[in-house]
């Protein structure tokens, strides 16, 4: 991992919850085929809009009561937090654009 960080529930609400800026949460596990799809791409995103958002990564299997907490139900789901709320979600792999316009809805 560069441009994005890994969170833990015992991280979670330090790093998303208070973060002063939005958060997209990529909920993913080791086995998923689309996680490591999707990977790559948020390490783009993470690099060109680095300054406006963060990105972390919070992998179910090893972080269940933060998973749970937010209902999710499939991986890769992805969210979007601000001001510790969240504000969208998506589930699937999905494009670049797609994922920077999920994000830009949250700026």
């Amino acid at each position: 991992m560069g441009a994005t960080k890994a969170v833990t529930d015992a991280s979670f609400a330090a790093d998303v919850l208070k973060s002063d800026k939005p958060v997209l949460v990529d909920f993913w596990a080791e086995w998923c085929g689309p996680c490591r799809k999707v990977s790559p791409l948020l390490e783009e995103i993470a690099g060109e809009m680095g300054d406006q958002v963060s990105i972390v990564k919070l992998n179910i299997d090893e972080n269940p009561e933060t998973a749970r907490a937010y209902r999710v139900m499939s991986v890769p789901t992805l969210t979007v937090f601000k001001n510790g709320e969240p504000v969208q979600s998506i589930a699937g792999a999905k494009p670049k654009g797609e994922l920077v316009k999920l994000i830009q809805s949250a700026l």
